[in-house]
């Protein structure tokens, strides 16, 4: 049995609902499951778990959340070599430049994708949702 962390951050519920999604199609597969706030989460805490999603929204000129999230996710970046990922988020503008940036950072850490990025405009749709939870269920495999 794998286990996930699904680790989040979201200001207006969107990308904690897409998380909810994530971690339940994981557990629903199998996978020992624990969802995570930023604030609630620790680089430390990277080689505890199998594989681990990460979600944040865009912000600004399409960056990650800059006060909770970023300082977060640079820290656990240094542990990611190897490591088993999924990547998500919502946006309310432009065109998913913040995820290909991101992508670009785990690639250049030597995370390896265990499911494509799932990127949702505000709240997420029906059929964002059902990649979230394809995303999880990936996870719950890899």
């Amino acid at each position: 049995m794998n286990k996930v962390a699904i680790v989040y951050w979201s200001g207006t519920g969107n990308t904690q609902a897409m998380a909810e999604e994530a971690a339940r199609a994981a557990k629903a597969a199998g996978a020992d499951v624990a969802l995570f706030t930023a604030a609630e989460f620790s680089a430390s805490r990277v080689d505890e778990f199998d594989a681990i999603a990460f979600g944040c929204p865009a912000m600004g000129a399409e960056v990650l959340e800059e006060s909770e999230f970023e300082p977060l996710f640079t820290k656990c970046e240094p542990n990611l070599k190897g490591k088993k990922i999924a990547l998500f988020g919502s946006y309310d503008w432009g065109d998913g430049e913040w995820m290909r940036n991101w992508s670009e950072r785990c690639e250049a850490a030597g995370a390896m994708f265990a499911a494509k990025s799932v990127i949702a405009n505000n709240a997420p749709d029906a059929a964002a949702l059902a990649s979230c939870g394809a995303l999880g269920a990936a996870l719950a495999a890899a």
